[in-house]
């Protein structure tokens, strides 16, 4: 069986698809492909079938990133099929975990952040594995903003994603075991 990632934002069309995008490249990368799943999700259903944002799509063609994505909205049914739920900002972090049917559940959401080791570091939070507290780990939305927005919001994604690839890889490699 897989190892299942959702990324989640708020409509599903800017952030967790970007998220996604990264994050399945990664573990394509990493060799990984019939071992993890990626996908995405939002908080809200404002978007549902829509594509991605069209600046998303720009910014992770530019860097060489596949774009396919219709938006969909979270369902607290997801959670006994997905092994870690990751939010791109704390107001997603609250409204995953609320919607988490068990603490073990609620126990698979992780700021997106929390991941990359150089804000971690700074803020004293361990690589994914501890509190979601110190220094701002959200992955801002960039939906109101221009461009800059969306390349800072891949920035932070890239990022984090290693980190994030990291700890997944670990913990396929705990199931071979």
């Amino acid at each position: 069986m897989p190892y299942r990632v959702c990324f989640v934002c708020t409509g599903n069309i800017c952030r967790s698809p970007m998220a996604e995008s990264v994050f399945r490249a990664r573990v394509a990368e990493a060799g990984l492909d019939g071992l993890v799943e990626v996908d995405s999700a939002g908080t809200d259903g404002w978007h549902e079938g829509d594509g991605a944002d069209a600046r998303t799509v720009s910014v992770l063609r530019t860097n060489g990133y596949e774009t396919g994505h219709a938006a969909r909205r979270f369902r607290t049914d997801w959670f006994s099929r997905l092994d870690l739920v990751i939010a791109l900002d704390a107001g997603h972090l609250k409204v995953l975990r609320h919607l988490a049917p068990t603490p073990a559940d609620a126990g698979k959401v992780r700021l997106l952040r929390s991941y990359d080791t150089t804000v971690s570091a700074n803020a004293g939070v361990g690589t994914g594995t501890g509190p979601d507290i110190g220094a701002d780990l959200d992955v801002p939305d960039p939906y109101y903003g221009g461009m800059d927005g969306f390349e800072q919001c891949l920035e932070m994604v890239e990022a984090a994603s290693l980190g994030l690839l990291a700890s997944v890889r670990e913990q396929v490699e705990g199931r071979a075991a």
